[in-house]
């Protein structure tokens, strides 16, 4: 099943005022302490957020700067926009779908995302302008759940899929280390704390 930009983001756009309720219990077990660590290797002074979400990782940026986060979900941006202002959070908001960034090229010491690669309709196109837009020997950090390697857990992640993707527009089943590998990288190294389904990337331009 292939799902475009219009449609995966009019169900986010449908989700957004519950999003946070829905994955709760996950951010909280697993979720959270994977976004710290992830934020925790952030170097540089120009940062790019892609896929900003509801603002999850707000907590997270680093004081000292310059953030700009983007979305290609209105209503998710919506969610954002009133959590930046509740918390009082230094950064610049935009509307923009990560598959075409309207910035320059070499503009971010550090491109970041967490969770956003599972429902980029084409994965490539988008990793490529994470890495046109990182300036040279910066870095693009993911973090994201990917297919399996474990054989079992492989072949139910490929099974329920498709009922994933029609809900929430999500494929469970990316091989995102390979696509970031696909893209030009000076190099590429997965955290060795992964495990066989979430992955913190590390690539270097």
């Amino acid at each position: 099943m292939k799902v475009d930009s219009v449609t995966i983001k009019k169900r986010y756009d449908r989700i957004a005022p519950y999003f946070d309720a829905m994955e709760a219990v996950m951010e909280g077990l697993f979720f959270k302490n994977w976004r710290k660590k992830l934020w925790s290797k952030v170097d540089g002074h120009h940062i790019l957020e892609v896929g900003v979400g509801t603002g999850k990782n707000f907590e997270f940026y680093p004081t000292e700067a310059q953030l700009t986060a983007i979305d290609f979900s209105e209503k998710m941006l919506k969610q954002a926009l009133q959590t930046k202002n509740r918390k009082s959070v230094a950064v610049d908001l935009d509307l923009m779908d990560v598959q075409s960034l309207a910035y320059a090229d070499n503009s971010f010491d550090t491109v970041i995302g967490s969770f956003v690669f599972c429902s980029v309709p084409l994965p490539i196109k988008g990793l490529k302008e994470l890495y046109r837009v990182c300036r040279p020997g910066g870095q693009v950090l993911l973090l994201e759940h990917v297919i399996s390697s474990n054989s079992f857990f492989a072949k139910l992640m490929n099974s329920i899929n498709p009922i994933v993707l029609a809900l929430v527009g999500a494929n469970i089943n990316r091989n995102t280390v390979k696509n970031v590998k696909a893209c030009g990288f000076a190099s590429v190294r997965v955290d060795d704390r992964s495990g066989h389904i979430i992955k913190l990337i590390e690539a270097r331009k």
